[in-house]
This record gives structure tokens, sequence and C-alpha cells, in this order.
């Protein structure tokens, strides 16, 4: 049973920039560098037939390529913090597509996301860390800005089950190559 999501893949010169968040932060699990990416959908285990028919439905998504720009780091888990991640601009086109790929997902039988979609790297796990430590942390790199690099496919990606933080192998690419719209210009004859 495969466990799936979809993601935008980060560039290596952005991942590179990242990696530079990493360390400071005691009790810290670092995500390695080649397995960062904007998680657009978490699909989950789920039977190879369904993952057969998420595969060919997310081929149906036709958007155009879009800037990606990181702007600031911080963390998910309130006082008890589990995550620190770097933050992903809500631009409308990532809105979008991420809006495409959860209606996509919900038409081949999967219950809808229950948590508002807040584009994010995460850069490292911090269950071991305190709350107070984080906060210090953030202090010092909360201001962190990378990109803008542009997306120009996105990806089903397969994990096994681990601790977090990959390895992911990448099962399908999907080009962002939506010709661009004709805006009422049409052909006079």
């Amino acid at each position: 049973m495969p466990r799936l999501f979809v993601g935008l893949e980060i560039p290596s010169a952005i991942g590179v920039q990242l990696s530079g968040l990493r360390g400071g932060l005691p009790g810290a699990r670092w995500i390695d560098v080649e397995n960062y990416h904007v998680t657009l959908r978490f699909i989950g285990d789920i039977d190879e037939p369904t993952a057969d028919r998420v595969a060919d439905i997310l081929d149906d998504i036709r958007r155009r390529p879009f800037p990606v720009t990181i702007k600031g780091a911080r963390s998910f888990g309130g006082k008890k913090p589990h995550s620190v991640f770097a933050c992903v601009e809500p631009t409308p086109d990532l809105m979008a597509l991420q809006a495409d790929i959860e209606r996509k997902m919900q038409m081949v039988g999967l219950p809808a996301e229950q948590r508002k979609f807040t584009p994010h790297i995460t850069i490292a796990r911090v269950r071991g860390a305190s709350g107070s430590a984080v906060a210090n942390y953030l202090g010092m790199r909360g201001f962190f800005r990378a990109g803008p690099f542009t997306a120009e496919d996105f990806t089903l990606l397969s994990s096994r089950a681990s601790q977090g933080g990959g390895p992911y192998i990448a099962e399908e690419v999907y080009p962002l190559d939506a010709p661009a719209f004709d805006y009422g210009l049409e052909q006079r004859i």
C-alpha cells in the first residue's frame, strides 16, 4: 500500500539556501535537503487501484508555470511546537493549483482535507525542542527569504513509513504547461 502525497519539488539552488537554516536548535531533527518540498495534498496510505486513479486524474490539471517565493520561517504546534518550516507565499496561482488538486482527490473518493492549506517547506521536526528554544531560533532566522523560482511542474510522491522527512520517490511528474488563455482576442474573418 503506497503512502502518497502531491507536492512541488524545490530546485537544488533553493535547497542550498534553505539548508542555511539548519543548526542552532537543540533537539531538532533536520530534514535532508533533497527531501525539501511544498506539500500540496497529503493522500496517505491507499490501495493500488486508488493510487492508479489518483495518478490518472492529476494528469487532467492544466495550469501555467508560476513563481514561488519563500518568505520567513515559523513553527507548527503553538506552545508545544512539532516542526519548523519556511513559509511559502500563498499566491493566487499556488492556491488555485492546490484547490484543483483537492477537487481531483475528492473526485476519486478521498475525504476532503480537514486542515487549511498553509504552503510551507518543513525544515525540521522539533518534538525534542522546547517552545522557548524554537522561539529563540525563529527570532534569529524568521526573516529568511529565498526565490523566487518558477514552479514548472508538480509531482506525485511516495514515501515509506518513517519518522518523517523522507526518503521520497517521484512516482509521476505533471508539467504546468497550459497555453496562455486568449482573453477575447478572437481572430477576425
